[in-house]
Order: C-alpha cells, then sequence, then structure tokens
C-alpha cells in the first residue's frame, strides 16, 4: 500500500505510488504506525540523493526516526521550501547558496550565508501566520521559469513556468504546457528568495521532457 510521503508543491504530504527523483525530510512526523501527524519538526527541510555511498534505510518510517519524503523533482521540492542536502548534494548546496546569495544581497547584512542562516529565511518564507503554505502575488510575465504557481480559479492545482507557459503538477510528472497571458496575477508557491535565486541563474532540474499522458 502506498504511503503518505509524497511531496506536493504546496508542501503537503500526500499519498502516491510513485517515487520521485528526491528524498528529503523536516525531521520526524509520523508516529508508530506511519501515519503522518505533524507538517514539520524541524528548520531545516532537505532534499536528498536516492543513493549516497550505499546508505540504506530499512523500513521506511522507521519509528522515532526522521520521515523519508519524496518529490518527482528539484524545482517540486524547492517549491515546498526545501533546500540541497550539503552532505550528499554538497556540489548543488554550493551552486545554489552562491545564486541565492547574489539575489539576495540584503539578507546577508548580519553574518555570512550558509545552511543555518539560509534555513532560518526559507522557514519564515514556507510558512504563513496559520501555518499554512505561504504564497506570494506576481504578475506571471516577472515570475523566472522554475517556478510554481497557483492560478486563483484552480485553487488546488499547482503550476510549473516553464517556456513561457505552464505545465501542471502531479505526482507522477506534468502535462502539456499551455499559454496563459502574461499579464495574469498569480499566487507564486516558490518561496520569494527561491525564485530571486531562478532569476540569478539557478536553474532547477525537471522531471522530465516529455507531456505526462492524459
Amino acid at each position: 500500500m502506498p504511503r503518505q510521503n509524497r511531496v506536493t508543491p504546496f508542501g503537503d504530504i500526500i499519498v502516491s505510488p510513485a517515487r520521485g527523483m528526491l528524498m528529503g525530510n523536516r525531521g520526524c512526523l509520523h508516529d508508530a504506525s506511519g501515519r503522518i501527524i505533524k507538517r514539520s519538526a524541524r528548520t531545516a527541510w532537505i532534499y536528498c540523493l536516492l543513493e549516497f555511498k550505499g546508505r540504506k534505510r530499512q523500513p521506511l518510517m522507521a519509528p522515532g526516526q526522521y520521515t523519508e519524503l519524496f518529490f518527482l523533482d528539484e524545482a517540486t521540492a524547492l517549491a515546498a521550501g526545501h533546500r540541497p542536502c550539503a552532505e550528499c548534494q554538497r556540489g548543488r548546496y554550493k551552486v545554489f547558496l552562491q545564486h541565492w546569495g547574489a539575489a539576495n544581497a540584503e539578507r546577508l547584512a548580519n553574518g555570512n550565508l550558509d545552511a543555518k542562516m539560509l534555513d532560518v529565511v526559507l522557514q519564515q518564507e514556507r510558512i504563513d501566520s496559520t501555518g499554512s503554505k505561504a504564497k506570494h502575488r506576481a504578475s506571471l510575465g516577472t515570475v523566472p521559469a522554475g517556478c510554481f504557481v497557483m492560478l486563483d480559479e484552480r485553487p488546488d492545482d499547482a503550476y510549473l513556468v516553464q517556456n513561457a507557459g505552464l505545465r501542471m503538477w502531479h505526482p507522477e510528472g506534468y502535462d502539456p504546457r499551455i499559454a496563459v497571458p502574461t499579464d495574469v496575477d498569480v499566487a507564486v508557491l516558490t518561496p520569494p528568495s527561491v525564485a530571486n535565486a531562478f532569476a540569478a541563474g539557478f536553474s532547477p532540474h525537471v522531471a522530465d521532457n516529455t507531456p505526462r499522458a492524459a
């Protein structure tokens, strides 16, 4: 039976048999029966490689251990508020940090940029005062490629900005691209500082280049 361990661009954790390109965690979110009982257990939300130095964890969702979460791709993980792991994704983490720092210079006034500082900023940007997914408004034409947005008329759906259009997200992939007027106002799911990093040149990995079957 599929577990509740797949993360959406909204940061929600859903049941899906699809595994995805990446794994990550937010600490221990499940009870002894494997049921998700909280959204987060720590400030550091990371995403990791599926395999690293032969390490294996069996079974998944062991009692008292961190909850293994899975992401369709890097764009999804970043939209949900996660960042690259500084160990198994050391190179990717450094590239992300470089672009993030260049795009968010005002954040560096009080100290050097490191994982701890990044985690604090992302925590502020990914969850609003009600504990729900934080969003910011923007005109679609100003939203960098790789970000996820929500259309007001489709509040339950997330769309990847790609090739001057939108592709609806699903656990197993994306719908074909649709054209949307660039002046439409959208809710951006990707945290603002991460969107800035995209605008500065960081390009998140996307699961596939083939349209998902209808």
